[in-house]
């Protein structure tokens, strides 16, 4: 056998040393209760020593969590060395509105905001932008440029948002995006990679080349995950449905499936060129920390 083949076959498929060319940034969502708060500080905490690129903190459906992810971005920024990302959307306020969100934002020393169009506060509820409201990501992200020189970051859908007509369709928004001044996309989360390297192909073709930063989001409860993505249009292949099965009252195996799954879907994205990753974190660090460790993403170690 060829003796570089054989050098090949054998590398490690894991990272037994810190990786030098990935870079990660996880979501967090603002707290609703104290125990809330104390298991989000936690997670932040922990997390913290991995060096992220940067931390964003989601804006709930109509803009209902605004004051508690204000709160939160504002305490990411002066109390960690973490950069902060503030979800911003267009629902349920007029320009003005946002405008004065932003440059509060600016004016506090934050320069992240991931501009999204947003979601009605009633699940189902078809968008309608505010009549004195920005219309859509696009207008929004035009708008924050005009503010401040935000570093932005859009939705983009490998697998199309479910209200729009095609994955085409989809990439022209996104273009439209990225032209008013978007500095790079992070995707809704998806669990087929090919899916993911199918989409890149046509987002490359359509003349799009900043960053497109996949969402990685671990799975521990299936049936939840099942639900949220019917909801959302992300697909769910039939092999991961058999992995979980039968796991319902067994959370320890549950968490060592999600992980296994979780870093072999990063590691197929890593041998695909993939250097960037997005995990949703959903407030708890343990799993997302687990994946980290095993992409090579470790706490540095102190000089003795």
């Amino acid at each position: 056998m060829n003796n570089k083949i054989t050098q090949d076959l054998l590398k490690p498929s894991l990272f037994a040393e810190h990786a030098e060319d990935i870079k990660v940034s996880f979501e967090f969502f603002p707290p609703k209760t104290e125990k809330m708060e104390e298991t989000l500080w936690q997670s932040i905490r922990k997390l913290e020593v991995l060096k992220p690129e940067m931390v964003s903190v989601t804006y709930g459906a109509g803009g209902g969590t605004r004051e508690r992810t204000h709160n939160t971005v504002s305490r990411i920024l002066k109390r960690t060395d973490m950069i902060p990302a503030a979800h911003l959307t267009c629902v349920a306020a007029t320009r003005e509105e946002v405008d004065e969100v932003a440059r509060a934002y600016w004016n506090e020393g934050v320069r992240h905001i991931v501009a999204l169009r947003g979601d009605m506060p009633t699940i189902g509820q078809s968008y309608r932008p505010h009549v004195n409201g920005y219309s859509n990501a696009a207008e929004l992200v035009e708008g924050l440029k005009k503010i401040g020189d935000f570093d932005i970051s859009v939705a983009a859908y490998p697998e199309k948002h479910p209200d729009s007509p095609t994955v085409e369709a989809d990439i022209d928004n996104l273009k439209r995006k990225i032209d008013a001044g978007a500095n790079r996309a992070i995707t809704q989360y998806f669990f087929d990679v090919d899916i993911y390297f199918r989409f890149m192909d046509k987002v490359l073709a359509a003349g799009i080349d900043v960053p497109i930063v996949p969402g990685i989001m671990p799975v521990t409860n299936f049936k939840m995950a099942k639900n949220f993505s019917e909801r959302c249009g992300t697909s769910v292949p039939k092999w991961l449905e058999n992995l979980f099965e039968g796991l319902d009252e067994n959370p320890d195996l549950r968490r060592h499936v999600a992980s296994m799954v979780t870093a072999e879907q990063c590691l197929r994205l890593y041998s695909g060129g993939v250097k960037n990753y997005h995990f949703y974190t959903l407030n708890r660090a343990e799993l997302t920390f687990t994946i980290c460790h095993i992409l090579g993403i470790r706490p540095q170690r102190k000089q003795s």
